[in-house]
Order: C-alpha cells, then structure tokens, then sequence
C-alpha cells in the first residue's frame, strides 16, 4: 500500500492572485466577488488536476487568520509596510473560508501564526508518519521545508519545486535557505536583514560560513570593509531577522492528520453556494 500523500494549499496567495488576476465582479446583491470567483475556479482546477494525476489522498487549504502574530511581538516593524487588504476584498474573505467548506475541504487557520507556520507544522507531522507532503505555492519561505518526501506545486507556473531548484535559485540548499534569508532581509516582509548585503553576497557567506552565527563570530576574517562593518554594526538585526524568517514546525496541530482525507467534492453544497 502506497504512502498517504498530503497537500497543504497556501490559501492566502490563492486568494491575492485571484483578486489581482480578474477584474471586479458583483453579485445580484451589489457585492463584490470577483476574488471568490477566481479563488474556486482556481481551486477547482487544482483538485480537478490532482484527480487526474497522482492525486492526493489528504488535502487542506492553510489561511492567515490575523495580521498580529508572535512576530510582531519580536519585531513590531514586522510587515509594518504592507498595505491593508483593498476595502472591496475584506468582504470576500468569509466568503472565500465558505467556499472552500463548500469543497468539503479542511479550511485551516490560527491565531498568533502565520499560514506558513501551520503549513511547517503540518509537513513536520505528516513527515514523521512517512507521509508524502507536496505544499501549493511558490513562496521562497515555505522553500526552507523541502526534503526528502516534500515538494512544491507551483500552479502559476505548472512546476514543481525541489532541493535542486532552490540550490540554482539561492545558492544553498533548503535548510540552509533561511540562513541566506536572513541576511539578505525582505523589503516585502520588512525583514530588515543585513545593510549592503544582497542574495549572491548572502549566499556566498553562508556558502562559506554555514549560518549566522557563525559568519558573525568570524566577521574578522571578511577582507572587505564596508560588509565587515554592516556585518558588526547589523549583527543583532541579522540574528532578529533569523529568527522573523525561522517557521515554527513543532505548534499543535488545529486539526488531527487523519482528519484532512479527501472525501471527494459533493456538488451540492457547492450548487448552494
């Protein structure tokens, strides 16, 4: 009997796409849904494509629940810079955690973490049981998971991502990624990393060095000034921001493993919605 395999879907993303891919959409009540209408007629396809393929046995769709995690208690400048959700997708939201329940499909999320967290948690789990573990997105943070039994399912770009993708794209392998991560920082995330230093510097030193920690305990031997510096001067950013970028894998699971088995789409509480 072959491995259970499960795919965690990054459904925050999922949701972000879709609303900047379509232009807006009302319903008959004036409300804006153009997000929820691509949200499931991207999710359709996944799980419609998956069937065809080597499907997966357990599936869940991973959400963000708040914009205040533990991060922000570490770093209240964490994510500082990102906008608010546009006011016409705020709406959407419940609609969207409806429709994936319409799918009969786990719709996942917990206060005080992020959905990669929970997506980290997860992998880690279902791991240890010699599960396989595939996680829909393309987000370089969620790269820091893979291994052996785990992949990524780029949708956008009909791909998948392993070891061998990550060490041409940043220079390291997967578990030294959040090392790289670290020190390059994240304008997006507001991840302040490391003045100066972008990705080839970045994996460079860890190529050299291993991790953080010991690049900043050997900052002596860096021959060139101004990066020897930053490195002396940032060093307690690069460790905040290792931290920022680290996933917690080891929180309680919401859900049992057993508890996210698919059990196939019921068309009518999917007619209802």
């Amino acid at each position: 009997m072959s491995s259970p395999h499960l795919y965690l879907v990054d459904g925050s993303s999922y949701i972000f796409r879709a609303y900047h891919r379509l232009p807006p959409l009302t319903n008959r009540h004036g409300l804006n849904v153009g997000a929820v209408y691509g949200y499931t007629t991207m999710l359709w396809k996944l799980v419609e494509s998956l069937h065809k393929g080597d499907g997966p046995t357990h599936l869940a769709v991973i959400f963000d629940a708040s914009a205040k995690t533990f991060r922000n208690d570490m770093f209240d400048g964490y994510k500082a810079h990102r906008p608010p959700p546009p006011p016409d997708l705020v709406p959407q939201f419940p609609l969207i955690r409806d429709a994936t329940r319409a799918f009969s499909l786990p719709c996942i999320e917990e206060d005080g973490l992020e959905a990669d967290d929970i997506i980290a948690c997860y992998s880690k789990a279902a791991l240890a049981q010699d599960w396989k573990v595939t996680i829909v997105s393309s987000d370089k943070d969620l790269m820091q998971l893979i291994e052996p039994g785990l992949d990524m399912l780029d949708t956008m770009n009909d791909r998948r991502i392993g070891r061998d993708y990550v060490i041409e794209k940043f220079g390291v392998p997967p578990e030294q990624l959040g090392e790289v991560l670290a020190l390059m920082g994240d304008s997006v995330d507001n991840v302040p990393g490391v003045p100066g230093i972008g990705p080839k510097t970045a994996a460079q030193l860890i190529q050299q060095y291993g991790d953080v920690e010991t690049l900043l305990a050997r900052t002596d031997e860096i021959a060139k000034p101004k990066l020897k510096q930053n490195l002396v001067e940032y060093a307690e950013d690069a460790r905040m921001s290792r931290e920022l970028v680290r996933l917690v894998c080891d929180s309680p699971l919401p859900q049992p493993l057993d508890e996210l088995a698919m059990k196939g789409i019921p068309h009518g509480p999917l007619r209802e919605f």
